[in-house]
């Protein structure tokens, strides 16, 4: 019989890892808001800061498949107050960088604490979170994840504006990745995903005792996982051209000032957090998750491809633009339930450190693909190859949800 904890405790373990997760997308964004301060005081061109960039994801990337059988090996909660360390540590780095070499530290640094949040998190909400509750936890550790992206342009541009250093905001970076890891520590007893393994997740996944006596790398052999893991490499492009060219692309095409163009991927960002929390009753009750997916995907596909036919009036294309995320934060819940669902027993953090390392493997290719586009006069293309690279997404989804729906049904027929 499946068992629900209180929601008391429940909503402690959501509320705190998605303090952590916020964190987490806050320092994917601790150099970029600085980047003209930096060519100010140190003359860097912006491919050298673009390094910067595509130095964290690498880095991020390839650690955060390894994290996985790390989180299952030792545990999700110690690898988590490592990941934020070494947020505080990359803080301290910039604040004190007096080069290119200070700052590159400080990107490696980030891009590794970075690393293991998904498989992380994850863990500890699959083991913590009941059943009945857990489309609402993936809503909600989506939603802050957009949260941090948000805020820390405005933290880390405001601040240096505000007190006339970029240092003296990379320092407050750091005293708030301090904090979090504070609260956590004070808290530990709620993130603890080795307290015991709620029902659900063994009533769920029969012959568990079985798989974790398999190779470690047995979970690769499984073709769920990698194409879990080309869903979010399809699905992460999209999301890096809006991210990154949505703002020149819209001026382009439509003449509209940055002061307007600059608040689409804000737009973009919030009205994916509010798509998210709707998700997260969908993916509750949903059945067949990929169809949710679908429709999600193929709706903003829709949306994009509508304002890259210039069909628009300005202002009304920057809005559909930026409605585009909707679609997006609906399909982010039931897209983590499905990954839970390809998962096999006794192997969720590798399972999604190796799905998520394909969001880092799509924000360090796409953004040198499409800035091309761009470059070579196709602003119309940054919005048609996002609306595609949503419709490869779509295709991935589905056939996860097929072969997911395949093994439910043997196992049916084998009880």
């Amino acid at each position: 019989m499946e068992t629900t904890a209180p929601l008391r405790q429940d909503a402690s373990t959501i509320g705190l890892i998605g303090l952590a997760h916020g964190t987490s997308h806050f320092f994917h964004m601790l150099l970029p808001p600085l980047f003209p301060l930096f060519i100010r005081d140190f003359g860097f061109s912006y491919s050298e800061l673009g390094l910067l960039v595509s130095t964290f994801f690498v880095i991020s990337g390839i650690g955060q498949a390894l994290a996985g059988f790390l989180v299952d090996r030792v545990g999700a909660r110690p690898v988590l107050f490592a990941a934020l360390g070494c947020f505080v540590l990359s803080a301290v780095a910039a604040s004190m960088a007096n080069g290119y070499a200070g700052l590159m530290l400080a990107a490696g640094l980030a891009g590794l604490g970075n690393s293991p949040f998904h498989p992380v998190d994850f863990t500890i909400l699959n083991k913590r979170v009941s059943q009945a509750r857990l489309g609402h936890a993936f809503s909600v550790h989506g939603i802050t994840g957009n949260l941090g992206w948000a805020a820390a342009p405005v933290f880390m541009a405001g601040l240096s504006a505000l007190t006339g250093s970029w240092r003296i905001a990379a320092a407050c970076a750091g005293g708030w990745a301090l904090f979090v890891l504070v609260v956590l520590w004070f808290n530990r007893s709620s993130i603890d995903d080795r307290a015991g393994q709620w029902a659900h997740e063994a009533a769920a996944k029969p012959g568990a005792s079985a798989a974790m006596a398999e190779h470690p790398l047995a979970f690769l052999k499984l073709p769920s996982v990698w194409l879990c893991f080309s869903f979010f490499f399809w699905s992460t492009c999209a999301m890096s051209a809006i991210q990154s060219f949505a703002s020149p692309a819209l001026q382009t095409m439509y003449g509209l000032p940055l002061s307007i163009t600059a608040f689409v991927v804000t737009g973009y960002m919030l009205c994916g957090a509010a798509g998210m929390v709707a998700g997260g009753f969908l993916a509750s009750k949903a059945e067949r998750l990929e169809r949710l997916i679908g429709a999600c995907l193929i709706g903003s596909a829709l949306l994009l491809c509508l304002v890259a036919a210039g069909a628009l009036p300005g202002l009304l294309a920057a809005a559909v633009a930026a409605f585009a995320g909707v679609g997006t934060g609906l399909a982010g819940p039931s897209r983590d339930m499905l990954i839970k669902r390809a998962a096999p027993p006794g192997a969720t953090g590798r399972v999604y450190g190796t799905v998520y390392s394909g969001l880092d493997l799509g924000f360090a290719i796409a953004a040198p693909v499409f800035g091309s586009l761009l470059d070579h006069g196709s602003p119309s293309a940054v919005f048609y190859g996002a609306a595609l690279t949503l419709a490869l997404g779509v295709v991935s989804a589905s056939f996860v949800g097929l072969r997911v729906s395949r093994i439910r049904q043997g196992v049916k027929v084998a009880a």
